[in-house]
């Protein structure tokens, strides 16, 4: 990932002087790409037109929040406008910005082998471009067993997850809908700042679209030329964006979950509000982005009965962690030490709960700037909280904690990198108080199925039986007593090293996967 990081940074000044294929457009062909990994390529052979500066920054008919102030700013001649900016449509003019309203925009299109490949349709990453790209594809993954919203897509896949990072660090800014993935309960198992999320599906990305285009143009020159070189473009618009949605007011609602959902609704940006600060910051005034570390934690490579991995993700700006283990409480230590300031301001840190209940999450940073904090989280039930939604305050069912990190310098609070803790809330689980007010499991009902509880095929399973755990004495789980569905007593199962059975997740239905107990 560093070699491609180095090649894309080396290769954005030749991306300046070439000559367009139309005044608004550019044609990306298989010739202009070099494979960097298996299914990822770098557009280094990509050129981009030189600025139209006779073209106005936007167009007469632009009459959007923002719009206006922009025209102003570029009036007045410190603007970037859209040079060096590259626009990528990944759905096919499904949900476009508009060419009319953006003339000095360009617009990338793909030629005719790379269209039958597929790489220009769907998430956006296969080709990472020496630009700073602002893309978006209103899609979604509607059949199959698994259907789901491309950003869900991306953070349940071990390949996206790691191209996401790379897209952050090279100022792609993507935007996506949720498409039914946070409506009336929020399925994401992660929060992260790598795309911008939608409230709705096709053509609730315009909002967004909009407003990071009028953005992107309103920085000063070389407040642009700055973040680029430094990889800070997408990180700073998060930070921007998230600053200024209309819930949030204060500096206490931007360290709080108001500002950072996993997904946003349109009706609260303020794309005049973006506008404004994009155009008044300075070199010297950008915050670094968060880079986190764990450095130790207690969630394993193998828990619970299918023994599957609890380490979801583990990136800079994102951490993601899925409960299996059958623990009340759960232990991580995580640094931020790998955080380096862009100019020369000191930083510290600020470590906040943005979703989940107070009483079962303590968050204990050390030392005088906050770089390293000892996370303690207890098991999390469902539970609602009330959110802001597309057509106003929303219920919405969570089982996730989402703690954010910001890096502080001394003038802005900058993008949140997070930590996510997600539960399963398909599994009915119950907990006893012991006499010295510990908890432990008591039972696991596994019958998502029979219930018709919903969970991510991706990520859990259901299983036909109860369990109710047997201690030995030392306070250890020494096995289970098994019920059916129906009630029935299975029996005793064993639990330990030598006598534990094994399991094996069923697949072969294309239906829920279900776990099944394999023969000795």
């Amino acid at each position: 990932m560093h070699a491609l990081l180095h090649l894309l940074r080396f290769s954005f000044a030749m991306f300046l002087l070439g000559s367009p294929v139309h005044a608004d457009e550019l044609l990306l062909t298989k010739n202009d790409l070099v494979q960097v990994q298996p299914s990822l390529w770098a557009a280094t052979g990509l050129k981009l037109p030189p600025p139209d500066l006779t073209a106005p920054i936007v167009g007469l008919h632009n009459v959007q929040d923002g719009a206006r102030l922009l025209r102003i700013y570029s009036s007045q001649g410190d603007v970037n406008g859209f040079a060096g900016i590259l626009y990528d449509n990944r759905d096919r003019g499904h949900s476009s910005l508009s060419a009319d309203l953006y003339p000095g925009l360009t617009r990338l299109k793909y030629g005719a082998d790379l269209i039958a490949d597929g790489l220009d349709f769907g998430l956006g990453g296969r080709i990472v471009m020496p630009a700073v790209v602002l893309g978006n594809s209103s899609a979604a993954m509607e059949r199959g067993w698994a259907p789901r919203s491309l950003p869900r897509l991306a953070m349940t896949n071990a390949r996206w997850g790691a191209v996401m990072p790379v897209l952050y660090a090279n100022n792609h800014i993507y935007i996506y809908p949720e498409h039914r993935d946070h409506d009336a309960e929020d399925r994401f198992p992660i929060n992260w700042p790598y795309v911008i999320i939608s409230q709705g599906s096709s053509g609730s990305d315009q909002p967004f679209l909009n407003a990071v285009a009028l953005t992107l143009a309103a920085l000063p020159r070389d407040t642009f030329a700055f973040l680029r070189d430094k990889g800070l473009v997408a990180p700073t618009v998060q930070m921007i964006l998230r600053h200024n949605l209309e819930a949030v007011t204060t500096r206490d609602d931007y360290l709080s979950g108001i500002a950072h959902p996993a997904a946003f609704a349109g009706r609260l940006v303020r794309t005049g509000r973006m506008v404004a600060q994009a155009a008044s910051l300075r070199p010297g005034d950008i915050p670094p982005v968060v880079r986190l570390r764990v450095v130790k934690e207690d969630f394993s490579d193998a828990a619970g009965l299918a023994k599957l991995d609890e380490r979801l993700l583990d990136t800079p700006a994102a951490i993601g962690r899925l409960w299996r283990s059958y623990a009340w409480e759960r232990e991580l230590v995580v640094s931020a030490e790998d955080t380096s300031a862009p100019n020369d301001r000191p930083i510290t840190f600020e470590w906040r709960l943005l979703h989940g209940n107070p009483e079962r999450v303590s968050i204990e940073p050390q030392g005088p700037t906050g770089r390293t904090a000892k996370i303690r989280i207890a098991w999390h039930d469902p539970w609602t909280e009330r959110m802001s939604g597309e057509k106003g305050p929303v219920e919405r069912r969570m089982s996730r904690v989402d703690i954010g990190v910001f890096a502080n310098n001394g003038i802005h609070d900058g993008a949140p990198s997070f930590i996510s803790v997600a539960f399963p809330q398909h599994q009915n689980r119950e907990y006893t108080v012991l006499s010295d007010g510990k908890k432990r499991l008591s039972s696991i009902d596994y019958d998502a199925e029979g219930r018709g509880a919903y969970f991510d095929p991706l990520l859990y399973w259901s299983a036909p039986w109860t369990d109710t755990a047997r201690y030995d004495n030392a306070g250890s789980i020494s096995g289970w007593d098994r019920r059916g569905t129906d009630g029935a007593a299975i029996g005793f199962v064993a639990n330990g090293e030598r006598f534990e059975p094994r399991y094996e997740i069923d697949r072969s239905t294309k239906q829920l996967p279900v776990l099944r107990r394999t023969e000795e």
